[in-house]
């Protein structure tokens, strides 16, 4: 079946089985002349990095209903934005996030490029996110890969190269795939494919309008693919949190990261340094304050990227007349929901006021 007839029955299945999300027009919608808010689609993009669509859903309708535009977020403090992101992760994205904005409104009158290439010129954005947004947002014919494009694909072909040396020869087949005529929705729809049909397990082959050609299936080898490389094993860095209280009301004490780095910009509870031979036994040489400080019998375990992260836990209420250093603040029980505290620090914070 040549790469034409391909593309058109998937559109076809597409028109008819699309997921409803909250930043996509739908075909029925496009087709009465609804086009897509590239504020939107960028959006999203850089929400669903590295992140499920279940898990962004509620991120991505909060940044909508705080700031509509591109020009509402990039005048918004970063502490906001920050706040808004907490939980969702990889925050380096948060902040890119606000710098392209800015980028966008400031020198480039509010307008996103419609080009991969343009896109690429802008903070955080890179060879997926340009091909996304440009494919989806101004229907150019780019060549869209993200997780479930690989393993669709792997399995159409039989690619029996592991990831991540087959990206190259799977951008190439999807290249050939895709189509000038609506090359935003067949992006969606091999996106939508692998989510819904050609899943990481027990695949519905049966249900799959690329069945009758897909070299995997007619093989028996579709549940062995995309193939990968054996991770690296993480190393498990140590460290200790310090969860100060106000006596008075219970208050948090709570400081802000550097703005570069890990976690940069986010908040957190005084700290030691984060190292795979921290001596746990020095903990109390890096509180805060001389306090009455009691470990908690609950460690907090943390997985990043490039590591495992196992924190012990130390409460203690504030000596009378503490005064918070610069930077330190204190923050009322009612309050932390709202504060910019990463996934990690919730827990210790948790595992410190219980």
């Amino acid at each position: 079946m040549s790469s034409s007839s391909r593309t058109s029955e998937l559109l076809a299945w597409y028109d008819r089985h699309a997921r409803t999300l909250p930043w996509r027009v739908s075909p029925k919608a496009q087709a009465a002349g609804e086009r897509a808010d590239p504020y939107r689609i960028w959006l999203s993009e850089v929400m669903l990095q590295q992140t499920t669509v279940a898990a962004v859903k509620d991120y991505y309708l909060k940044f909508l209903q705080l700031w509509p535009t591109v020009a509402d977020l990039a005048k918004a403090p970063e502490e906001d934005v920050m706040k808004a992101w907490a939980g969702l992760g990889y925050y380096s994205r948060a902040r890119n996030l606000k710098k392209c904005a800015e980028t966008v409104e400031f020198e480039l009158h509010g307008r996103f490029p419609d080009t991969e290439e343009g896109l690429c010129t802008l903070p955080g954005i890179g060879p997926y996110t340009a091909a996304a947004i440009s494919a989806i947002a101004f229907n150019r014919p780019a060549a869209v890969v993200d997780g479930n494009v690989e393993r669709v694909l792997s399995r159409l072909y039989e690619i029996t190269t592991p990831l991540p040396n087959a990206k190259p020869e799977i951008k190439a087949e999807m290249a050939k795939l895709t189509p000038f005529y609506r090359p935003g929705d067949f992006a969606q729809a091999v996106m939508d494919l692998g989510a819904t049909i050609c899943t990481p397990k027990n695949p519905a082959c049966v249900l799959c309008p690329w069945t009758a050609n897909c070299k995997a299936r007619m093989s028996g080898t579709a549940q062995t693919l995309p193939r990968k490389l054996p991770k690296k094993q993480k190393p498990t860095r140590a460290g200790s949190a310090f969860v100060l209280l106000r006596p008075a009301d219970g208050a948090v004490l709570l400081r802000r990261r550097p703005p570069k780095g890990l976690l940069g910009g986010m908040t957190e509870v005084p700290g030691t340094e984060w190292a795979v031979d921290f001596d746990t036994a020095s903990s109390l040489d890096f509180a805060p304050v001389a306090a009455d400080w009691h470990k908690r019998l609950a460690v907090v375990k943390h997985t990043f990227t490039h590591f495992h992260l196992e924190l012990t836990i130390w409460r203690a209420p504030a000596p009378a007349g503490y005064t918070p250093p610069e930077g330190h603040w204190w923050s009322s029980r009612d309050m932390l929901d709202d504060e910019a505290l990463p996934t990690v620090m919730r827990k210790a914070v948790t595992a410190g006021v219980e």
